[in-house]
């Protein structure tokens, strides 16, 4: 969820950062800052869901205390957005919802710089799934409820595992 994560301005700032990231996990990543709206594109099966946007309230990343605190994001579903820039949003979830192979659901999260341009940050293979996570604020937003949310990713997962089941030879 997030945790190590720092943003830093001056190579004098890396190192810290780095003794931050490192108290998480043996291997860390660093990449180039993208400054920008944060959109959040969820995928349910073949299908994009309703992109979000999320509004920081403090600071300028999405990190564990924006996330979990009160008070950190606000997150706004429907994203306000051009039909093109929702489209796109989608369009490119799904590319890599099915690139990667995922299935029951996802999530890709992108950057909307000042050009207009999308940055894929990350996608989740397996965002959260409280009534509070971005995939079932997204399904809200386009009318389905927190029960028949998970109804279908269960319901994609039996029909996935009944696909894959080989029947026995031999009775059992």
């Amino acid at each position: 969820s997030t945790v190590g994560l720092s943003v830093v301005h001056t190579p004098e700032e890396l190192p810290q950062a780095l003794t931050l990231a490192f108290q998480h996990d043996d291997e860390v990543m660093v990449e180039r800052f993208v400054p920008g709206r944060e959109l959040t594109g969820p995928v349910l099966g073949s299908q994009a869901l309703t992109v979000g946007e999320i509004v920081l309230q403090k600071g300028n990343i999405f990190d564990y205390e924006a996330k979990y605190q009160p008070g950190g994001a606000r997150e706004i579903f429907p994203a306000e957005l051009s039909p093109d820039q929702t489209g796109e949003v989608q369009r490119l979830s799904l590319l890599a919802h099915r690139t990667l192979k995922l299935q029951g659901y996802s999530r890709a999260d992108f950057r909307l710089d000042a050009q207009g341009r999308l940055w894929c940050l990350e996608v989740n293979t397996l965002p959260g799934l409280t009534t509070m996570s971005l995939v079932p604020q997204a399904a809200a937003a386009q009318g389905i409820s927190f029960d028949d949310l998970v109804d279908q990713i269960c319901l994609q997962a039996l029909s996935r595992a009944s696909m894959t089941c080989i029947a026995p030879s031999k009775p059992v």
